[in-house]
This record gives C-alpha cells, sequence and structure tokens, in this order.
C-alpha cells in the first residue's frame, strides 16, 4: 500500500477529485496548507506599500492505495492538475507498513 501526497493548486481541486472518482479512487483527505517552492512567494501592494507574500496558499490532497493503483493515480493528478506554469505542486509516495479501519478492524488492503 502507499500514501500519495499531492500539493495542488485549489482551482484544480474538484477537477482532480472528479477524475480521481472515475478510476475507482473511493476516498482521499484534503487540507487547506500554505508553502512556498521555486517560486519562493510574490509581492504585493496595498494601498500604497509593497509587501512580500512569502507562503502561498495550496490544498494537500491525501489518498491511500494499493501497489498496483499507483501509477494511475499519479497519472491523473499529472494530467488534470498540471498549467504549465511555476507553482502547480508536487506529488510525494511513501509505503506504508499498516492501515487498520477503526470501526471494524480491518486490516491492510481490506481497510482501505
Amino acid at each position: 500500500m502507499k500514501k500519495i501526497e499531492a500539493i495542488l493548486r485549489h482551482f484544480k481541486l474538484e477537477e482532480v477529485k472528479d477524475s480521481l472518482n472515475e478510476v475507482g479512487i473511493k476516498g482521499m483527505t484534503v487540507t487547506e496548507v500554505r508553502g512556498f517552492g521555486r517560486q519562493r512567494g510574490h509581492t504585493e501592494t496595498y494601498r500604497g506599500a509593497e509587501y512580500s507574500v512569502d507562503f502561498l496558499p495550496k490544498v494537500k490532497l491525501e489518498v491511500v492505495v494499493n501497489d498496483d493503483e499507483v501509477q494511475t493515480v499519479i497519472d491523473k493528478i499529472m494530467t488534470v492538475a498540471r498549467t504549465g506554469q511555476v507553482g502547480d505542486g508536487k506529488i510525494f509516495v511513501s509505503d506504508l507498513a499498516e492501515v487498520v479501519r477503526i470501526r471494524t478492524g480491518e486490516t491492510g488492503a481490506d481497510a482501505i
């Protein structure tokens, strides 16, 4: 089992969610986050004063899948979330040692 975390632009979330539903992904967790990468934020002007915005708002999407679904999920996220501009985001994939469904006590792939 793998955990896929994707940092995305806000306006791409619904499209990504819909495309993952199409390939059978049943659940996901979404968190509003702030951060920066190579783009290093930007400057804005408010009432004549210029200030720096270091941490940009993004969305973090987390999905747990079986090993055979990983590449499909990555491909879907990349295809839908890509705008071609700096700041499109990142995808992180990590191994999961165990998953347990609290309600039933199911473990492993049955708990996904």
